[in-house]
Formats: structure tokens, C-alpha cells, sequence
């Protein structure tokens, strides 16, 4: 799939594609919700309209969701896109799959920057402002039977997440897939501004599935 990403717009790297290759595993198509959390340039909700899914894509960038629109007119799909932080675009709404490439870099500031292009990655000190707000609320999103994957770095702890998973309601919380290598530019970076350890060389990336209790 090729994207056309929009200046100040985060092009996806290789989580971004993990986690598509994710979505393809999962049993959706005409008739199913599927919901993208910090879409960024859209891949993950375009990965999910051409498996047929009715597909949602929200983000705080105007920008963003302006690349999500160009590319999906491009691939001749048809996504809804809302701004707007995690879950408030889509109040009250329900979505078989809820997929989502959070914001997971830690940095210098205590909480995520309110405008730039930073804002598709960092959050806050220990990285998890966004990861955590996601975790906790999308059992409230999900219809029965739903399931939410999520990518992020082993640098921001792997087992938190997924207990806090586990005690947000979900089931069959765990690890689908794990990838490691070097630490990337970005984290390169904030190694160097001290908010990772300068002896960490390498990082393990995670694509987490969880689910919600199907209806009895």
C-alpha cells in the first residue's frame, strides 16, 4: 500500500505495518465497526476498510485526517474521520475492532504537546499518557465479542499494559506478535534528552489483542 502523507504528518514505520499485518488476521468485513485511535496517515483504517469493514478513523491532527481522506479517495475507499482525542469523537458507539499506533515515545515534558508534529509520538515521561487512556476505556467501545489490538515498545513495560488490560474487564489479553531491533531515531532521541536509559540499545516492539467477554 502506498501513502501519500501530508507535511507535519508522521509517516508509518515499521510498527504501523505490524500492526496491519494484525488486522488482516482478524475476522472482519462487510458488516463490522472498526475503529482506528491516532490514525495519523491512515494506514491502519485503510487496512481495515479494504477488508470491508465499516471503518472510523479519529485524531487530533486536522492534518491527519485530511491524509486519511486524500489516500482513502486514492484507494477508492470510504472511511468516516472525526478529530478529536481517543474515545470523545465517537461517544456512546460501539466497533467490532478497535485498532490503534498510540502515541508511546517518552519525553522531557510531563504530558503530550498540544500542537506540532510531535504529537503523533510523544507521551509524557514514562510514555503511556495516551496507551493508558486507550486501555481504559475501550472496553466501553467494544461490542461483545470485540477486540482491541494495540502496538507500542517494550521500553514503555510490555506487562503493565497488559494487566491493566486484564483489570479494565478485557479477556484473552495477550502478545500476538513481538519484533525486536535497534532503537529507532525517535527513541534515539529522547535517549539522548535522558527519559531512556543510555545503555539500552535495543527495544522489542509488541502488537497486544484483548477482547471483551462475547454476549451469554
Amino acid at each position: 500500500m502506498k501513502l501519500l502523507t501530508l507535511p507535519g504528518v508522521f509517516a508509518p514505520i515499521s510498527d504501523s505495518w505490524m500492526l496491519a499485518r494484525a488486522i488482516r488476521q482478524e475476522a472482519i468485513g462487510p458488516g463490522s465497526r472498526v475503529l482506528d485511535v491516532c490514525t495519523g496517515s491512515g494506514v491502519l483504517a485503510l487496512t481495515s476498510a479494504a477488508c470491508g469493514a465499516a471503518t472510523t478513523a479519529t485524531d487530533v491532527s486536522r492534518r491527519a485526517l485530511l491524509t486519511v481522506k486524500l489516500n482513502a479517495l486514492r484507494c477508492g475507499l470510504r472511511i468516516r474521520t472525526l478529530r478529536g482525542r481517543t474515545f470523545s469523537p465517537v461517544a456512546g458507539e460501539r466497533f467490532d475492532l478497535i485498532v490503534s499506533n498510540p502515541p508511546y515515545v517518552p519525553s522531557p515534558r510531563p504530558d503530550v504537546p498540544r500542537r506540532g508534529a510531535c504529537r503523533a509520538w510523544e507521551a509524557g515521561h514514562d510514555g503511556r499518557i495516551v496507551l493508558d487512556a486507550l486501555c481504559d476505556k475501550a472496553p466501553a467501545h467494544l461490542r461483545p465479542g470485540g477486540v482491541l489490538l494495540l502496538v507500542h515498545s517494550s521500553l514503555i513495560d510490555t506487562d503493565a499494559t497488559l494487566d491493566r488490560l486484564q483489570r479494565a474487564g478485557l479477556v484473552d489479553v495477550e502478545v500476538r506478535a513481538r519484533e525486536r531491533g535497534p532503537l529507532g531515531p525517535l527513541m534515539r532521541t529522547q535517549q539522548a534528552a535522558g527519559t531512556i536509559a543510555s545503555d539500552v540499545d535495543e527495544e522489542e516492539v509488541v502488537i497486544i489483542r484483548a477482547s471483551i467477554p462475547p454476549a451469554r
